[in-house]
C-alpha cells in the first residue's frame, strides 16, 4: 500500500513545496519521487524580484516567472503596481548621488512593475545568477537579461544583492500578511 505524503519534514532538511515522498507502509521505507530538498549547506532565503516596466509592457511576466520557477525558486508574494516618483526615489535612495538616479526613477515610473518575493535555497545568489549581468550584452546565455532585456537601462528585472537589502526591499513592497509560504 502506497500513500502520498506532502507535509513531511526531515529534521536536517527543509522541504520545498514540490517535494513528494511515497511511504510504502508494508515495508516501512520512503522513496523520494522528486528530490527538491534544501540541505544544511543551502540556506532557505527570500529575495525581492521586480519585473521592470520594459518587461511588463512586453507581457513577459509569464516567461520570466517560468525561468524563475524552473530554477527552483518559489514566488510566495506578488503584486502589480505603478510606482509614483516619490516611491521610486525612496526605493532607489541608495543611488541618490549617482549620475543615473534621475533616469532610473523616471524609467521605473514609466509603466507598471511586478514586485515579487522569491523563496528557495540560496535564493539571493541563485536569482542573481539567473538574472545575469546588468548589461545584457555581458550576460550569460540563458539568463533573464540575455533573453529579455532591451538595454542596460531597460534590463527587465531587479533582484536584491544581499540578505540585508532583501529584507529592506521586501518590507518596502509587502507586509507580512501578504507573504504566503
Amino acid at each position: 500500500m502506497a500513500v502520498c505524503i506532502k507535509d513531511i519534514f526531515h529534521p536536517t532538511f527543509n522541504r520545498t513545496p514540490d517535494a513528494h515522498l511515497i511511504c510504502h507502509m508494508s515495508q516501512k521505507r520512503f522513496i523520494i519521487i522528486k528530490n527538491s530538498f534544501v540541505g544544511l549547506n543551502m540556506a532557505l532565503e527570500r529575495t525581492l524580484s521586480i519585473l521592470k516596466p520594459d518587461a511588463t509592457r512586453r507581457h513577459l511576466n509569464g516567461k520570466i516567472n517560468t525561468v524563475i520557477e524552473n530554477a527552483g525558486l518559489h514566488i510566495i508574494a506578488q503584486k502589480r503596481i505603478h510606482l509614483t516618483m516619490e516611491q521610486a526615489e525612496r526605493f532607489y535612495f541608495v543611488h541618490k548621488e549617482r549620475s543615473f538616479f534621475k533616469e532610473l526613477c523616471e524609467y521605473m515610473i514609466s509603466g507598471p512593475i511586478v514586485a515579487q518575493v522569491l523563496q528557495g535555497g540560496n535564493a539571493i545568489q541563485k536569482y542573481r545568477q539567473i538574472m545575469g549581468a546588468t548589461n545584457p550584452e555581458n550576460a550569460a546565455e540563458g539568463t533573464i537579461r540575455k533573453m529579455f532585456a532591451e538595454s542596460i537601462e531597460a534590463n527587465s528585472v531587479h533582484g536584491s544583492d544581499s540578505a540585508e537589502n532583501a529584507a529592506i526591499e521586501i518590507a518596502f513592497f509587502f507586509s507580512q500578511i501578504e507573504i504566503f509560504v
